[in-house]
């Protein structure tokens, strides 16, 4: 499975600094749905009828706040990389109520918000890798189940090797909604490498 994902990078991405460039947007969504969490907590949504409108979220479900959250950071576009993304966040926040179920999506401890990024990273790259080689996991497990749990393997290996990473960057640094832009980036670029690193 580690020596498949390397091959993946390597040969499907073109190597670390591509698949880092390949996936900008994805820096750029973490450090969008970092600040559009971040203003929230500090009491800073968004104008009048915009989608994180506290009048407008007043009273409503975890659901439709993450649907809002959806809205404001990452809009319907019509490609691939949106919809891997939107899903990304939303998994991202449902892991997080997981985690902490009391916790207020539109007040967000800081520890929560930056939990809520590294998942995001993680499943973005995870979500992105399946459309890729969903087909060939499928087609080569020797049964449906098998295949679900190969995906499962995936995603562990993709979400700590991307925790670990996120977590060292964001410990030595002072952080803001440009600099979670900038370490989400860094994080995914020494994943890559480590994915790489089990070919050498």
């Amino acid at each position: 499975m580690r020596r498949g994902i390397g091959h993946y990078v390597r040969k499907g991405l073109g190597g670390g600094g591509s698949a880092t460039r390949r996936f900008a947007g994805t820096a750029r969504t973490a450090e969008a749905l970092y600040g559009s969490l971040a203003s929230a907590g500090r009491g800073q949504l968004s104008a009048a009828g915009g989608p994180l409108d506290p009048k407008l979220l007043s009273g409503r479900s975890a659901s439709d706040i993450m649907d809002a959250v959806l809205e404001a950071v990452r809009p319907i576009d019509g490609t691939q990389d949106a919809e891997s993304s939107r899903k990304a966040i939303r998994d991202g926040l449902a892991d997080l109520l997981e985690r902490f179920p009391d916790a207020d999506l539109l007040n967000l401890a800081e520890d929560q918000r930056l939990f809520v990024v590294e998942r995001y990273l993680a499943f973005d790259v995870y979500n992105r890798a399946i459309l890729d080689l969903g087909n060939a996991i499928r087609d080569n497990a020797p049964s449906p189940s098998a295949a679900l749990a190969r995906m499962r393997e995936i995603k562990n290996y993709i979400r700590e090797t991307i925790a670990a990473q996120f977590r060292r960057l964001r410990a030595a640094s002072v952080l803001s909604t440009g600099m979670v832009g900038r370490i989400a980036s860094q994080a995914l670029q020494a994943s890559f490498e480590v994915f790489e690193d089990y070919l050498r």
